[in-house]
């Protein structure tokens, strides 16, 4: 059992026969009542999102997971194509089940989670490189301010970057939100 308390982002639970994992976390204490936990969840299974409310105190079921490390080999239409580290044992998993896939890079490691041999979710680093594939042109005169322009990713990823970044430079990426981080 976990208590609600303890939900922060990324964690899975179970909840009413369904596995949930936490999006987003708020505790509100107002007055002199007791706490409310509120948390947004996204099912695993049906991809759908909601919010739930505890009272403070209030327990759910955990989740027997375990976690891989796993190589990253290569993307064929909606699967993606990885090699168990220990094994050698190769594993297709579908797109629509990896949060966060715009962000593979061949021959990198990354650690699934998985649930009775399902896998559930994929744990990405917090910021990765990437080149840029193309980039607007610089205004000149426009560097009294932060203005960004847009640019492409080496992944295809579009996102907003400094007037200074130009094609073929490689950048820091956030990959909880895909904003840019710093040139590297």
């Amino acid at each position: 059992m976990i208590n609600v308390t303890d939900l922060r982002a990324g964690t899975i639970f179970e909840d009413e026969g369904q596995i949930f994992q936490v999006l987003s976390y708020e505790h509100i204490k107002m007055g002199r009542g007791s706490a409310n936990i509120k948390v947004k969840v996204k099912n695993i299974k049906t991809g759908a999102t909601t919010e739930k409310s505890f009272i403070n105190g209030a327990r759910v079921d955990s989740v027997n997971l375990y976690k891989k490390d796993m190589q990253f080999l290569y993307k064929d239409g909606d699967t993606c194509y990885f090699m168990d580290t220990v094994s050698f044992e190769q594993m297709e998993i579908p797109l629509p089940k990896l949060s966060g896939h715009v962000y593979l890079k061949e021959g990198m490691n990354f650690s699934i989670s998985f649930l009775e041999g399902d896998p559930l979710s994929l744990a990405l680093p917090p910021k990765m490189e990437f080149t840029v594939s193309a980039a607007a042109p610089s205004l000149r005169g426009n560097s009294a301010t932060n203005i960004y322009k847009d640019a492409v990713l080496e992944n295809g990823l579009k996102t907003k970057v400094p007037l200074f970044i130009k094609e073929g430079d490689t950048v820091r990426i956030d990959t909880r939100d895909g904003s840019y981080s710093e040139k590297v």
